[in-house]
């Protein structure tokens, strides 16, 4: 199958206003976008837009609504400069457990007919039920299989993190391996470090039952690390910042980011 899974850990680092670390372990799932819909008919516990043990659905990612991601995939792209629509696209995301789910980032790598990476999409969620798109793309060029990029934040995430911040992603291309680094500076500072990595599994039936006994209840687990951390700084007399009024009835946006 074209899809996979990943198990790995994530580690979040924070400089202020506390400093702390901590890791967890995950599952991610990494889903061919145009041939999942048939892997899921030969993938017990695994369904596309309907209850299971794991399962991935259409308005949980992208433009977030009842249509195939191809179409919005292959428009925001165009959108940004790629000349043609990608060979192959892979979503790697959390996928619903029980029917729970929340993502506070899911990447999407775009691909050409010789299978070089030509975008990626990176789609940050808060708890508010507002998503952004972060996207590079330089007009069909061939990205390096590992590589940086940098943006403004444009979108309000943490509450305890202001806006005039500034991020550095870092970026393997997918493959028997998968790792992703987000560097955060507010004000010129370093204040959150995350990073992903894991290894690849071929996704069947039995790779997902021994997931869901290692890693159960992912979605849980962030929501409640999320929640426990920000009341630690909470306490901690972390300065609480309210979403921008500009930004407060934005449910979705996008922006560019750019190699460097």
């Amino acid at each position: 199958m074209s899809s996979a899974i990943y198990i790995g850990q994530v580690m979040h680092q924070r400089f202020s206003p506390m400093i702390y670390q901590f890791r967890y372990g995950v599952m991610s799932l990494k889903v061919d976008i145009d041939t999942i819909a048939e892997e899921v008919k030969h993938t017990r516990g695994l369904s596309l837009n309907h209850f299971n043990l794991y399962s991935v659905h259409y308005k949980d990612y992208g433009a977030r609504n009842d249509r195939p991601w191809r179409e919005w995939a292959d428009k925001l792209l165009a959108d940004y400069g790629l000349p043609e629509p990608a060979t192959r696209i892979e979503l790697i995301c959390f996928p619903r457990f029980l029917g729970i789910t929340f993502n506070p980032l899911a990447m999407w790598y775009a691909y050409n007919q010789q299978g070089e990476m030509v975008a990626i999409i990176g789609e940050v969620s808060n708890t508010f039920g507002q998503w952004h798109h972060y996207v590079l793309c330089q007009q069909g060029q061939p990205l390096n299989t590992t590589l940086r990029a940098q943006a403004d934040k444009v979108f309000h995430v943490s509450p305890f993190i202001g806006m005039n911040c500034r991020y550095e992603f870092r970026f393997v291309k997918p493959g028997k391996t998968y790792q992703i680094g987000i560097y955060q500076q507010e004000n010129g500072a370093p204040v959150l470090n995350a990073i992903q990595v894991g290894k690849e599994r071929p996704l069947s039936s039995q790779n997902l039952y021994l997931a869901a006994v290692k890693h159960p209840f992912n979605t849980l687990k962030v929501i409640g690390l999320i929640h426990w951390w920000a009341l630690k700084i909470w306490l901690k007399g972390g300065q609480f910042h309210k979403t921008p009024p500009a930004l407060a009835k934005v449910n979705y946006s996008h922006t560019e980011m750019k190699s460097c």
